[in-house]
C-alpha cells in the first residue's frame, strides 16, 4: 500500500475489489450520481440550463461520443473540458517503464502489458495512479497531423532494427495515450481528411491501425469535437463516415436574454471593482455594452456565419472600465463611473471581434460599423428607460444654438455647469439614477444625449474621446 492508502500492486488493487469500468460507464456513473445529489454539473455555465446541458446529460447517458456545434464565444470548449470532472478523482493503472499507454491493470492492451501480467507474479507487478485532470487532452485541428493525433512509425527504432510490423516500431500519438481517458478535436472541418479518416476508424472500431501495417489496439476513449455551423454543413468539410458515426451532436447558442448575457459578461471579465480607484457601472452601461453584441448579431454589415463572440462583450466591458478607472486616477475622482464617453475606445477592444458581410457592408469599415451597432444599442436602451415625454421639449432647446461639449476626461464635477442652459436634460438624468454623485450624474447625463442623438432628434461630433452635441 502507498502512504495514501491506495494500492501499489496488482495483487492489493485485485484485494481491494476495484472493477475495471470502460472511461464511458465510469462518466456514466458519476454523472448519474451527481444529478441524485442535485449538484452544479457545469459551474459557470450559464443561459444553457433548459437547453444545452440537457443535450449534454443525454449524451453522456446514451454513452455516446458528441459534436459541440455552435458559433464562436459559446463555451464550447469550456463544457468539453467539464466533461472531465466527471471522471474518477484517479484511476490505476499497470506502472511500465517507457510505455505510453496507461493500461488497465486487468485487461493491458499492449503487448508490453499482456507479457507482464501473463510471465509475473501479481505481487510483483507495479500499480500507479492516473489523476483526473491528466485524462484530459485537446487539439486545435488546423495543422493537426496523423502522426499528431494517431501515430506513427518511428524510425529511430527502425533504425535500431525493430520490425516494422511490430509494436515496439510505433510512435503513439495523443489518442492511444488518452486511452481510459477523453480527446477533444476542437474546430473539427479543419482538419486533414486521413486524419478524419483516422478518427472515423476510431469511432466504428475502436482501434488503430498506423500505415495499414497489422497493429492494433483495443482503445478505449471517449471523444468529443466542436465546430462551427458554417463550415461542419459545408459540403466536403468532414467527411460522411465521420459525422455518421458521431451519436450526438449539442447545438450552442448564444445568450437568449440580455441579462444573461451581462452575468457572463461580468463572470468572464472577471474585473477587480474595488482597489484605490473604484469603480461604480450604472446598469444601463452593463446594458448598452452587451446590447452591442446583441445588435452585432442580427447586423446586415456583419457576417453572421462567423458569429459574434462573447468576447466582443468582455473586451468591450473591460475597455470601458479600464478608461473610466484612467479618468479616474488622472483627475483624483473617486468613485470612477464609466459614461458613453468611455465607450468611443471600444474600437481598440473590438477590432477582429467582427467579420463585416462584404456584400451588407457596402465597403462600410469596421469602425463605421462599430460606430453603427453601437448607436443602435444606445437607442434600444435608451427607449427602454426614458418615456417620450419631455424629449422633445429638449431638442427644441438644442434647435436654439445649444452646443454641449462632453468627454471621457471631462471632470464630472463640470457637467452641471455645462447643462445649465438645458435643463431638461440635467432632471431627466435624475430620471435614469437618481444619484446626486457627480460622477453618477455625469454618466446619466451622457446617457441622456447619447440616446437624444441615437433616436436623431441631435446631433453628434466626435473626436479623440470629446462629443459635442448640438442641432
Amino acid at each position: 500500500m502507498s502512504s495514501n492508502g491506495k494500492p501499489t500492486q496488482l495483487a492489493g488493487l485485485r484485494e481491494s475489489g476495484w472493477k475495471s469500468r470502460s472511461v464511458k460507464q465510469e462518466i456514466y456513473d458519476n454523472l448519474l450520481k451527481k444529478l441524485s445529489r442535485e449538484e452544479d454539473l457545469f459551474p459557470g455555465i450559464l443561459g444553457y440550463e433548459d437547453t444545452v446541458v440537457p443535450d449534454i446529460i443525454n449524451g453522456v447517458l446514451a454513452k455516446h461520443d458528441m459534436l459541440f456545434l455552435g458559433e464562436k464565444g459559446q463555451g464550447k470548449s469550456r463544457m468539453m473540458r467539464q466533461i472531465a470532472s466527471f471522471l474518477d478523482e484517479e484511476i490505476p493503472y499497470l506502472d511500465l517503464p517507457g510505455c505510453p499507454v496507461h493500461e488497465d491493470p486487468f485487461h493491458p492492451i499492449t503487448r508490453q502489458g499482456k507479457e507482464l501480467v501473463a510471465t509475473t507474479a501479481e505481487e510483483e507487478i507495479p500499480i500507479a495512479w492516473w489523476k483526473r485532470e491528466d485524462r484530459y487532452a485537446e487539439r486545435l485541428a488546423p495543422g493537426t497531423k496523423f502522426a499528431d493525433v494517431i501515430g506513427e512509425i518511428d524510425p529511430a527504432k527502425l533504425a535500431a532494427g525493430t520490425s516494422m510490423s511490430a509494436e515496439e516500431a510505433l510512435h503513439f500519438g495523443l489518442i492511444p495515450r488518452m486511452h481510459r481517458g477523453i480527446f477533444a478535436m476542437n474546430e473539427l472541418p479543419d482538419l486533414d481528411e486521413m486524419v478524419q479518416t483516422g478518427l472515423f476508424n476510431i469511432l466504428e472500431e475502436r482501434d488503430v491501425q498506423i500505415r495499414g501495417y497489422p497493429i492494433s489496439f483495443d482503445l478505449d476513449v471517449f471523444l468529443l469535437f466542436s465546430a462551427n455551423p458554417a463550415t461542419y454543413n459545408r459540403s466536403g468539410k468532414v467527411i460522411p463516415q465521420l459525422k455518421d458515426r458521431i451519436g450526438s451532436t449539442i447545438q450552442t447558442h448564444y445568450p437568449r436574454e440580455r441579462d444573461t448575457g451581462i452575468q457572463i459578461m461580468e463572470q468572464e471579465a472577471a474585473v477587480e471593482l474595488d482597489g484605490e480607484f473604484p469603480v461604480i457601472i450604472p446598469y444601463f452601461m452593463r446594458e448598452v455594452v452587451e446590447q452591442m453584441s446583441v445588435e452585432a448579431r442580427k447586423s446586415k454589415y456583419v457576417d453572421q456565419q462567423s458569429g459574434v463572440s462573447a468576447r466582443f462583450s468582455i473586451a468591450n466591458y473591460r475597455i470601458m472600465i479600464a478608461n473610466a478607472r484612467q479618468r479616474a486616477a488622472r483627475l483624483n475622482e473617486k468613485p470612477a463611473v464609466p459614461r458613453i464617453s468611455d465607450l468611443s475606445h471600444a474600437y481598440a477592444s473590438s477590432v477582429g471581434k467582427l467579420e463585416l458581410d462584404l456584400m451588407g457592408s457596402h465597403q462600410m469599415t469596421e469602425r463605421q460599423v462599430l460606430e453603427f451597432i453601437q448607436a443602435q444599442a444606445i437607442k434600444t436602451v435608451f427607449e427602454e428607460y426614458i418615456d417620450k415625454h419631455g424629449l422633445e421639449e429638449i431638442a427644441h432647446i438644442f434647435e436654439s444654438g445649444i452646443r454641449i461639449e462632453v468627454g471621457d476626461m471631462l471632470p464630472s464635477s463640470d457637467y452641471a455647469d455645462r447643462l445649465r442652459r438645458v435643463p431638461p436634460a440635467w432632471e431627466k438624468a435624475f430620471e435614469v439614477n437618481a444619484s446626486t454623485d457627480p460622477a453618477m450624474r455625469a454618466s446619466c447625463v451622457e446617457f441622456v444625449l447619447a440616446g437624444l442623438h441615437a433616436t436623431d432628434r441631435i446631433s453628434r461630433a466626435s473626436r479623440f474621446g470629446r462629443i459635442t452635441y448640438d442641432t
